[in-house]
C-alpha cells in the first residue's frame, strides 16, 4: 500500500482539478464598481455579442445567462460548481455570465473586473488550461480595446491582480496534512513563495472534505508562463508531502477504521448532513488513494462532492427543500452512486 502511494505518476490521488483565470477591462468603460446598472447592460451587451458572434468554434457552444433572472438556488449552485466566484452573485443587476456547453469555460461579465475568463481542467492540468484560456483572451483581444499600461500590463480593479491579470490554482485534496496539523506551517511558508492556500471555495472559505485551493498571489513583474512553472513547483513539493504524510497514516488502525466506518455510513446511512457528507466522502477519497477500495474511482468521489452541495441539490430537483429533506436526497444520491462499489472480500489491511 505504501509503495503505491509514493510510487505512483499520476497525481490525480491529490490534485482534483485545475483552474487558469484572466482578468480584463475594457479601455473606454470605469471600472464595474463604478458603473450603474445601465452602463453594466451596456458592457455585458458588448462582450455578449463578441463571444456569441464570433466566428470561431467554440462561440456556438456558449450559452449567454442573465444572472438577474436566476434564483437563489440557481445562483448559488454555480459557485458550489466552481464557476462564478462568491462575489459574483453578491448583487447580479448588470451581470451576466457565458458558459461553455461541458462547464469548463465560464465567462464572468462584470464581476470586479468587466471579464474574468476562467478555465477549469480535470486533474492536473496547467498547459491545457493556460492553452485554452488564452485562445479565448486572444479572441477578445481582437475585438475589444483591453485596458492595458506598456509598464503595468492589463489594468485591473484590484492592485494585486495588475500586470498578468492571470491566477492559476489547483484545487487539491490534502486529508493527510490536515490530520498532521501542518497546514498553518504550510499557508505560511506559501506565501513567502508568492502563493496562496484557501479552503475549496476561495478566500474566506473552509477546507471542507480538506480540500484546498492554492494558486499563485503575484501578477506584476513575473511571466504567466513563470508564475505557472511556479506554481506547478511548488505543487508538486506538496504532493509529495501530502503522499509522504498518507504512508505514516495509513499504517495507523484508528485511521484505517475511520475509513472503512465511512464507507459503510456513505451506503446505508438515510440521512446526512452536508459538512459530514464531505467529511465522509474525504475519508472515502483517502481510502482510494492509499489503494483501500480498488474499484472506486476519483471522479466517482468528485463529482459527489459538488452534487451534495445544498443549493445544487435544489436545482437538479427542481425546487426548495427542507434542511432534512436535503440530508435525505444528500444520502440517497450517494448510496446510489456507490451502490454497485464493494470492497474487495480478500483486501488486507497495512
Amino acid at each position: 500500500m505504501a509503495d503505491k502511494i509514493e510510487t505512483r505518476k499520476d497525481i490525480s490521488d491529490v490534485v482534483i482539478s485545475t483552474r487558469i483565470r484572466f482578468a480584463r477591462n475594457l479601455k473606454d468603460y470605469p471600472f464595474p464598481c463604478r458603473m450603474n446598472t445601465e452602463k453594466k447592460c451596456r458592457v455585458a451587451a458588448i462582450i455578449k455579442e463578441t463571444v456569441l458572434e464570433g466566428k470561431n468554434a467554440l462561440s456556438g457552444r456558449f450559452k449567454y445567462i442573465q444572472m438577474s433572472e436566476l434564483t437563489q438556488e440557481e445562483a448559488v449552485s454555480l459557485v458550489e460548481r466552481h464557476l462564478v466566484s462568491p462575489e459574483f452573485i453578491s448583487d447580479r443587476e448588470g451581470r451576466g455570465l457565458l458558459l461553455l456547453d461541458d462547464e469548463s469555460v465560464s465567462i464572468m461579465i462584470n464581476e470586479e473586473d468587466h471579464i474574468r475568463i476562467q478555465v477549469i481542467r480535470p486533474n492536473m492540468d496547467l498547459d491545457g488550461a493556460y492553452d485554452l484560456a488564452d485562445k479565448i483572451d486572444s479572441l477578445f483581444d481582437e475585438q475589444l480595446n483591453f485596458a492595458f499600461n506598456d509598464k503595468l500590463g492589463y489594468l485591473t480593479q484590484c492592485p494585486t491582480n495588475i500586470g498578468t491579470g492571470m491566477r492559476a490554482s489547483l484545487m487539491m485534496h490534502l486529508p493527510a496534512l490536515k490530520e498532521s496539523g501542518s497546514m498553518g506551517k504550510i499557508s505560511a511558508s506559501l506565501a513567502k513563495l508568492g502563493l496562496v492556500i484557501r479552503g475549496m471555495f476561495g478566500e474566506g472559505s473552509d477546507p471542507k472534505g480538506s480540500v484546498y485551493q492554492l494558486s499563485n498571489q503575484v501578477t506584476l513583474g513575473i511571466s504567466e508562463k513563470e508564475a505557472i512553472n511556479n506554481l506547478h513547483d511548488i505543487a508538486m513539493q506538496l504532493v509529495a508531502q501530502e503522499r509522504a504524510a498518507r504512508t505514516a497514516m495509513a499504517k495507523n488502525i484508528t485511521v484505517l477504521d475511520g475509513i472503512y466506518r465511512s464507507f459503510g455510513i456513505l451506503q446505508y446511512a438515510k440521512l446526512i448532513s452536508n459538512d459530514e457528507c464531505m467529511k465522509l466522502l474525504s475519508n472515502l477519497r483517502f481510502g482510494v488513494e492509499i489503494g483501500i477500495f480498488e474499484n472506486i474511482d476519483f471522479d466517482t468521489i468528485n463529482h459527489l462532492m459538488v452534487e451534495v452541495q445544498p443549493a445544487t441539490l435544489m436545482k437538479n430537483i427542481g425546487k426548495k427543500l427542507t434542511a432534512q429533506e436535503r440530508d435525505q436526497i444528500r444520502a440517497e444520491v450517494v448510496r446510489t452512486a456507490l451502490m454497485q462499489k464493494k470492497i474487495p472480500a480478500n483486501r488486507r489491511l497495512g
